[in-house]
Parts: structure tokens; C-alpha cells; sequence
């Protein structure tokens, strides 16, 4: 049974239950002063309450989606082998390799010309030498005869630290949401391109090119564009190209789309910070380098580096969220021919529930930007 399938769910609730029934029941019988009794009633009460925090967790994990399975909870190690084909013309040689389908959570997922396919692959980047799996999401228009020899705008969508892609397509729900907006005639078609920040992990990276260290933002910004370039029908130019993300996904969607404006036209941080954080999570990043470290910082680089041709939306809310007072600065310091946009809750915190709020307009606000040729 899956950690976050409903039957673990439902089995630790009742078991929660029973648990807390028999401690009601039996408790006039442990009320004796021995020590049997005394140690009958703690363990009573210690079954009752690991039971009901196991409940709680699963409760939680299945709404927020901390950890997609045992074994990313266990802290096991879950990166894919890649198999190298040599055959011409397969995904392979690409750099590419499909291990897996699945079908989307939408109406008519079942059939790919209506809910479209969720392909499962490995990404083996000639540059950057590292190597991740990722989900790529092809709407139902991929597979009509209508579109045959479309191309489709890419975007790249990340979790946050430490999520799982996983996240992206239960928990955020990003397929289904770029279903709807097409279906409602306010986005175009679209091609996504999930997967997390984390592609050291455990390690933080923070989307960083770390001496003698993993090369992420190369893997990002020069790797995964051009193997899905290569393997699916999605243009190479940078109006073909948008990049999204949440939290550390946020920072490094609007990081490399700064650094990067020749390969992403549009770039959306949701609850986005703007300065790459360095903490026990991410090790020693710039070794010393200040230069290293004012180029990770999005407000130093928006002083001091010639604007991009490129759009970016932030997001934040005015009560919950720690980066509003960021958030502002960053739309400040945006001149032409840069385009900043962005979205203000009321009130929301760095969550799953408010990233579901602003999601269905920052895909249109990507869709808007974004060309198939």
C-alpha cells in the first residue's frame, strides 16, 4: 500500500479509533495500583496517541504531499538508472529516455487525444553531467490529427525544497489546471516539463553552478531545454520556453530566466524568495566567491546587469508570506525592456493552498507569453 494511498489513510484512522475504544473500555480495569496495571494504562495511552499522530501525518502528507512514497520518507535513494540506446532516432540518443507513462487525473484520461499523456523520463545532461528524472506532461492536442506537425511552447515547472514531482501533478495539480484553461479558451496548449530544484539531493542547490560541484543551473537553463527539444515536438527558441516554480522552485524559475533571457522568454516565481539561501541544507555554495554570490542574488542583478528582453511574474500576499516587502523591491527594480507582472493575495501562506489559488493565472499569464513557433 502506498504512503499515500487511501487505504493506509483509512487503515491508521480506524486503528486510531479501535485504539482510543478499547482504552475507554478496558481503563476501569487498569485502575488498580500495581505496576502491571500502571504500565497497562501507559501503554494503552502511548498506543492511542502514535496512533492518532500517525493519523495525523498521513492526514497531512496526503493534502500537502510532503513525501510521494516509503521510500522518499525513508530518505532512500529513488534516481533511475538510464539506459543508453544507440539506435537512430530513438529518445535515447537524445539525451532522453522514456521509462514510464501514466494517465492524467482529468476527464477523458483514459484516452491521450482527450486527457492527454504523462510521460516518465530521464534526463542525461551532456553539459552539466547530472542526470534526473522528470514528468512531462503532453495535452490531448499532442496527439490529434489536427496538430500533427505542431509544435508546442514548453514549460519547466518546479517543486520546492525538498518536494517530489509528484507534488506537481497531485498535490498542485498542474495538468488538470492547464487542461482547464484551454478548455476555457484562456491558455493555449501547452507542454510541461515537472520536476524538482533538487537534483543533488539531499543537498539544496539553489539552482547553482557550484565549484568543483553539481552544475544545476547549466542542467536547467542549457541540458533539459535541449534533450526535451530534441525528444518532443517543442520549438528551441526562447519565445518558445517559459519556466515556473514555487518557493525554491519560485527563486530558481526567476534566477535562471534573468541569467538565461536567450533560452526563457517568461519566467514565474510563486512565493518566490530572491537571494539563494545558505544554510546547513545547502552546504558551502560560492566557496568565498562574492562574485558568485551577488550573481545568485536577483535584486543585485536587476542593479547591476543590463535588463533582459524577458516577462516575470511574482507572487506574494499582503498577510502570511514572508517575501512581500522582496516582492515589491523586485517589481521596483524592473525597468524596460523587462516586463514584471504579478499577483497579491489578501492573505495566503507558503503553501499548497494558496499555490493552488494562483496557479490558474500564472499558466494563462505563461500561455500569453509564449509562442508555438
Amino acid at each position: 500500500m502506498g504512503l499515500t494511498g487511501k487505504a493506509v489513510l483509512i487503515l491508521a484512522i480506524a486503528l486510531a479509533v479501535v485504539l482510543f475504544a478499547v482504552t475507554i473500555w478496558l481503563w476501569p480495569r487498569f485502575a488498580r495500583r500495581s505496576a502491571p496495571m500502571v504500565l497497562g494504562r501507559v501503554g494503552l495511552l502511548l498506543a492511542t496517541q502514535l496512533a492518532v499522530f500517525v493519523s495525523v501525518g498521513l492526514l497531512a502528507n496526503n493534502s500537502f504531499l510532503f513525501y510521494g512514497s516509503w521510500a522518499d520518507l525513508l530518505g532512500q535513494k529513488q534516481e533511475l538508472g538510464v539506459v543508453t540506446d544507440h539506435a537512430a532516432g530513438t529518445l535515447a540518443a537524445k539525451n532522453i529516455v522514456r521509462v514510464g507513462t501514466q494517465r492524467p487525473d482529468v476527464p477523458g484520461g483514459s484516452l491521450p487525444t482527450r486527457g492527454g499523456r504523462i510521460d516518465k523520463v530521464v534526463i542525461a545532461g551532456r553539459h552539466s553531467k547530472i542526470e534526473s528524472s522528470a514528468y512531462v506532461y503532453l495535452p490531448p492536442e499532442y496527439f490529434q490529427e489536427a496538430y500533427a506537425h505542431r509544435r508546442f511552447p514548453a514549460v519547466v515547472v518546479l517543486t520546492g525544497y525538498p518536494g517530489t514531482s509528484e507534488n506537481l501533478i497531485k498535490g498542485l495539480r498542474y495538468p488538470r489546471t492547464a487542461l482547464d484553461g484551454v478548455k476555457a479558451g484562456r491558455a493555449q496548449p501547452m507542454i510541461l516539463v515537472m520536476l524538482r530544484p533538487t537534483l543533488a539531493p539531499p543537498r539544496d542547490t539553489e539552482c547553482v553552478n557550484i565549484k568543483d560541484g553539481p552544475q544545476t543551473e547549466t542542467f536547467f537553463a542549457v541540458d533539459l531545454p535541449r534533450a526535451i527539444s530534441a525528444g518532443y515536438r517543442v520549438g528551441k527558441q526562447a519565445r518558445n520556453w517559459g519556466i515556473i516554480g514555487n518557493s525554491t522552485g519560485g527563486y530558481c524559475a526567476l534566477k535562471i530566466g534573468l541569467h538565461h533571457p536567450g533560452r526563457f522568454t517568461a519566467s514565474a516565481g510563486l512565493s518566490a524568495y530572491y537571494k539563494a539561501a545558505e544554510d546547513p541544507t545547502t552546504g558551502d555554495l560560492f566557496h568565498g566567491d562574492q562574485r558568485a554570490r551577488d550573481h545568485a542574488d536577483l535584486l543585485w542583478i536587476l542593479d547591476h546587469r543590463p535588463m533582459p528582453d524577458s516577462s516575470f511574474l511574482v507572487t506574494t500576499s499582503r498577510h502570511g508570506e514572508g517575501n512581500y516587502a522582496a516582492t515589491r523591491q523586485f517589481l521596483a527594480k524592473v525597468k524596460s525592456p523587462a516586463e514584471a507582472s504579478s499577483i497579491v493575495l489578501g492573505s495566503g501562506g507558503h503553501n499548497f493552498n494558496t499555490w493552488r489559488r494562483e496557479i490558474p493565472a500564472a499558466l494563462e499569464w505563461m500561455s500569453s507569453r509564449l509562442s508555438e513557433n
